[in-house]
């Protein structure tokens, strides 16, 4: 029997017809960044106070600006970063029945008369330093009491992330890779637009939730089309580059929001690209990994046939004998994931190293949204660092081995999150540096985790033990908006040391994982649970075919062992 493999060894294991493939899915990394993280554009909180409707008549009459209303409105108030006009107080004063007359300086109302004076709740809305940007937090007033509801756009998403997954996950083994894609991305192009177009609140919660359910689901479907496409030896390396596409979005997105300054219309932009990958219906073929496994094999045999004229190769192999993987497919429970003891370890260490990166790494960008200054200039450089990133793991997996990698860059970017958090903003320049450093370290460790829990799991149970673990990711996604928002309302650099502390034991609990550089994939739980005792036997194995192999040489009896 031929086995797929088998034939890519003739067809081109990466050829011109992979490459084309690679280079268009690759794409769908991009937009996703967009969706992500465009919370730092399109859902930024500027300067704001009370806004009171007979202070603005007031100011219109006397052709105030708004930093003038601003002094008498927003009264000083003692908070973690000094004493601040007030944004979600003011002065319950009847500004008709006072003497204020136009030629008062706005300094008058900071006199010590009324610092007794009664504080009261915003009573007609906001005032907003817009910055000539616009964002749903602006339109809809989610400040104050309402600041949480910015927290939950952003765990709507990653709710959709987590069912969207399973949801497409399915349907790509029931209905095929490249139906699934094409499906996730029509969803994609029509909730996208639902979301700009939301008329309130409760409606952009809804949509950006139903966003969510294709993205992520889609994006996975993109990844397994290709390291289905390509030889074995080319998938880790496909794999980490197809993620390295994510950070091209990073930068492109700041590049976006600055020409597009309307939530509404950079929502658009970034769902753009969706209806365009819905031409990949005649550009990209069906696994044909995945058609063997439904036993499609004439549909298969086609596409193989297609890969190798494209790559210019010829096929010399028994095509009707093609088959898909024999191996025996087992009944498997989630059970089995902690069932016995090192199992039960590696589980553990993994659920907590995807939630420490779904919470640290998109923690640091959102955090970009509330420090202040140019939000496109910061977000530009910190997303430049994450380049070196998948060069660092390209360069140091095959030569170092996958743990020390992987808990360094955990380490690493726990210690530049503390330190960073006591840098203080007069040396900016070292502030920024330090926290790029943690960005570089977060960016590793999210792309080595994929792969070093592929390389944990047996055959029989690999694809679930993903899927489990990284469920954890979707999770952090949605506690990572409510630790960074509300955690700064406290004290803007708490947050860090959250973040600080949750990369050091991650990266700790990963030097207690083994080292899989070089080492057999496990075919059982056995392998995993008796590893050198499996070795032993295989060595003592090896060690007897050779005595028996060298005593018919020498025309002895075989020798007892």
């Amino acid at each position: 029997m031929t086995t797929f493999d088998d034939i890519l060894e003739e067809a081109g294991k990466f050829g011109r017809s992979q490459k084309r493939v690679f280079g268009l899915l690759c794409l769908v990394s991009i937009p996703w960044a967009g969706i992500y993280v465009g919370i730092v554009f399109q859902g930024f909180t500027p300067e704001h106070w009370c806004r009171d409707a007979r202070l603005e008549k007031l100011r219109e009459r006397c052709g105030w600006g708004l930093q003038d209303t601003k002094t008498y409105s927003a009264p000083l108030v003692n908070t973690s970063g000094g004493l601040m006009h007030s944004k979600c107080e003011t002065y319950n004063v009847d500004w008709n029945q006072t003497a204020l007359v136009c030629q008062h300086p706005p300094a008058n109302m900071t006199a010590a008369s009324w610092k007794n004076t009664a504080l009261i709740s915003c009573r007609d809305g906001w005032e907003f330093d817009y910055e000539g940007r616009s964002s749903f937090v602006t339109e809809f007033n989610l400040v104050c009491e309402d600041a949480w509801m910015v927290d939950l756009f952003q765990s709507a998403v990653n709710v959709g992330f987590l069912v969207g997954s399973i949801i497409i996950g399915y349907m790509a083994d029931r209905f095929g890779r490249k139906i699934s894609f094409l499906m996730s991305n029509l969803f994609n192009a029509i909730t996208g637009i639902l979301v700009a177009v939301s008329p309130n609140y409760i409606a952009l919660l809804v949509f950006r939730t139903l966003y969510g359910l294709g993205v992520k689901g889609g994006w996975v479907a993109g990844y397994v089309l290709i390291t289905e496409l390509v030889g074995v030896e080319y998938r880790r390396t496909v794999g980490i580059l197809y993620q390295m596409f994510f950070s091209i979005g990073i930068l492109i997105l700041p590049l976006v929001a600055y020409l597009i300054s309307d939530w509404r219309w950079l929502q658009v932009a970034i769902t753009a690209p969706y209806f365009g990958f819905l031409v990949y219906y005649w550009f990209i073929p069906e696994s044909p990994r995945w058609l063997l496994s439904q036993k499609e094999n004439s549909k298969a045999v086609t596409i193989t046939k297609a890969i190798a004229k494209e790559n210019k190769k010829t096929l010399s192999k028994n095509l009707e004998t093609l088959t898909g993987d024999s191996e025996e497919i087992s009944k498997v429970s989630v059970l089995d994931l902690v069932r016995t003891p090192k199992m039960r370890k590696y589980t553990l260490i993994l659920m907590f190293n995807w939630f420490t990166s779904a919470v640290v790494y998109p923690g640091l960008i959102m955090r970009l949204g509330i420090l202040g200054g140019n939000i496109y200039i910061d977000f530009l450089i910190s997303g430049m660092v994450e380049f070196p990133a998948a060069l660092l793991i390209l360069f140091t997996i095959e030569r170092i081995g996958r743990r020390v990698p992987f808990a360094m860059a955990n380490i690493v970017s726990g210690a530049a999150c503390l330190i960073t958090a006591f840098i203080p903003e007069s040396v900016f320049w070292l502030k920024t540096a330090v926290a790029c450093v943690g960005r570089l370290g977060i960016t590793m460790a999210f792309e080595m985790v994929v792969f070093v829990n592929t390389e944990l799991y047996p055959t029989f149970i690999r694809n679930l033990g993903v899927s489990v673990c990284s469920t954890f990711c979707d999770i952090g996604g949605i506690v990572a908006p409510f630790l960074l928002y509300r955690l700064a309302v406290i004290w803007i650099e708490l947050p860090l040391i959250i973040f600080g502390v949750l990369a050091f034991v991650a990266g700790g609990l990963v030097f207690m994982l083994p080292e899989t550089r070089g080492v057999p994939l496990p075919e059982t739980i056995d392998d995993i649970e008796h590893p050198y005792k499996n070795k032993e036997s295989s060595i003592k194995n090896h060690q007897m075919v050779t005595l028996l192999t060298s005593d018919v040489t020498t025309n002895k009896e075989p020798a007892t062992v």
